[in-house]
């Protein structure tokens, strides 16, 4: 196994902006960090879950692929344009205690989240189980992913407590951008 391009993708896919980490960039902005951190265990819980399944399902999938991919996608960019709207339409003078991330949001989101169910259908079959399928490999595999991608989500829940005076500050801005980033990973699904 090519350890290096295994790392590389799985690094490549989980920190690069995509829907979990666009919400979590803006749970900080307009919960605070500890409601961030919520939503973002919620979302290694289920990523890790996702591993998991695709460990252990994937040869029966393997036929049903197209099928279930196209569900998901279908699934994930409907509820991807739903919380961009939810996002462009957050009311920046209220109080976000209603407004915040949980722990079962972060939990779904992956389960919707087409990157994160392509990305989980895809690293196991295509990095592990070419060169290792017993059951200790495949569980210290899954758990080396499940940590790169908590790491991702820490790394968009510390960016966004760095700026968060900032973002603050421009708060209809930066939920317009965040919005049009999610309307964005939307419609690359299908392109």
């Amino acid at each position: 196994m090519n350890i290096t391009s295994f790392l590389l993708y799985c690094f490549i896919v989980t920190f690069t902006p995509g829907p979990t980490n666009i919400v979590i960039l803006s749970t900080v902005h307009n919960s605070g960090t500890k409601k961030a951190m919520e939503y973002t265990y919620g979302a290694t819980v289920a990523f890790g879950l996702l591993l998991v399944i695709s460990a252990m399902l994937n040869t029966m999938l393997i036929n049903l692929i197209p099928k279930v991919l196209f569900i998901m996608q279908i699934i994930g960019s409907v509820y991807m344009l739903y919380l961009a709207y939810q996002i462009y339409k957050m009311n920046t003078n209220e109080s976000p205690a209603n407004q915040a991330g949980t722990f079962m949001s972060g939990f779904l989101m992956q389960f919707l989240n087409p990157k994160v169910v392509l990305f989980t259908m895809t690293v196991i079959p295509s990095f592990i189980i070419p060169y290792y399928t017993t059951i200790s490999m495949l569980s210290i595999s899954v758990i080396v992913i499940t940590i790169i991608g908590f790491l991702a989500f820490i790394t968009w829940v510390l960016f966004g407590t760095i700026f968060k005076k900032f973002l603050q500050k421009h708060k209809k801005t930066v939920n317009v951008i965040m919005a049009l980033f999610l309307v964005y990973a939307a419609i690359m699904i299908w392109i």
